[in-house]
């Protein structure tokens, strides 16, 4: 018995139900369409923009969902053993799918190929790649390319469509890119310092020429502790800084305190690693883009509460 039949005989009896089909076939809603199961719902929204009709997208974790730290549950192994292909960001974002992703036998692939990666620079994660890479336009370009580029390996039939749809989506992201930073760029020089809970945002801040600074730098179990609040509070008091921000899937108790001790306002709050659910702020990724580009404008020169 292979260990992709194992799986599913695992998660079917954990979830006492119907599984999904094998890839390839029909799936629950009898669905023909290659399965593709993105790890975040950033991913998934560019897969199905690249996909579009040929292919029926997923993703494990639900809007709002934190990344980091997830926990897969049951039904997660059963869509993962019966996906086609797997689009995880990699660069150590899903600490919790790794081992899973590389022992699947689906197809996987790894959309941060390729960018130029900027590293962590504080705490226990110090040198290693900062895995928010999609927050630069630049190289959400790139997690376009490699997403075709796996899909027209899954189907080799679907070449010319997934080409002229990740082009297309390629031209609304570069656009995005020229925009948020003509949105960014109107802030005065003495007000370019964006304070965020997380390090998240160190690729945006390079493609606006902001400076940066941060509680924590990736999702740990070192979150606004006592000297992180006490260097951002020195930050933001030296640098004059009129805003703080947090992102929508962490606990913003620790930048509230860092508002409270400086007078700063707490602006936001910033969208990273979930979009929102239809109708929300951020239902897209290039939703999330143009959303945190005018939170931080409005937020640093005091346009936006």
């Amino acid at each position: 018995m292979g260990w992709r039949t194992s799986l599913l005989l695992l998660a079917c009896t954990a979830l006492v139900a119907g599984c999904g089909s094998p890839a390839g076939t029909a799936g629950p809603d009898d669905d023909p369409r290659p399965l593709v199961l993105a790890t975040f719902t950033v991913i998934a929204d560019m897969a199905r923009e690249v996909g579009g009709d040929r292919v029926r997208v997923e993703s494990i974790t639900r809007p709002g969902a934190e990344i980091h730290d997830y926990e897969p549950v049951p039904g997660d192994l059963v869509r993962g053993a019966g996906a086609d292909l797997v689009l995880d960001n990699g660069l150590g974002l899903e600490r919790w799918f790794e081992q899973f992703v590389d022992r699947s036998e689906a197809r996987s692939a790894t959309v941060s190929d390729g960018v130029e990666v900027l590293p962590i620079v504080a705490g226990e994660y110090r040198d290693r790649p900062n895995p928010h890479a999609w927050m630069s336009p630049d190289a959400g370009v790139r997690y376009v390319e490699n997403i075709r580029d796996a899909l027209v390996e899954l189907d080799p039939a679907g070449r010319d469509t997934y080409t002229a749809n990740a082009a297309g989506y390629t031209e609304r992201i570069r656009q995005v890119g020229t925009d948020l930073r003509a949105e960014l760029g109107r802030l005065p020089q003495a007000q370019r310092a964006l304070v965020t809970c997380e390090g998240a945002f160190s690729y945006l801040a390079r493609d606006a020429g902001l400076r940066e600074s941060y509680l924590w730098p990736v999702n740990s179990d070192a979150e606004g502790t006592p000297d992180q609040i006490a260097a951002t509070i020195g930050f933001v008091r030296d640098n004059a800084v009129p805003a703080v921000f947090c992102e929508s899937t962490v606990n913003d108790s620790a930048q509230r305190q860092v508002a409270a001790e400086t007078g700063a306002r707490l602006a936001g709050p910033l969208y990273v690693d979930s979009l929102s659910e239809d109708g929300g702020p951020v239902p897209t990724y290039l939703d999330l883009l143009r959303h945190d580009a005018g939170a931080i404008a409005d937020g640093l020169t005091g346009d936006r509460p």
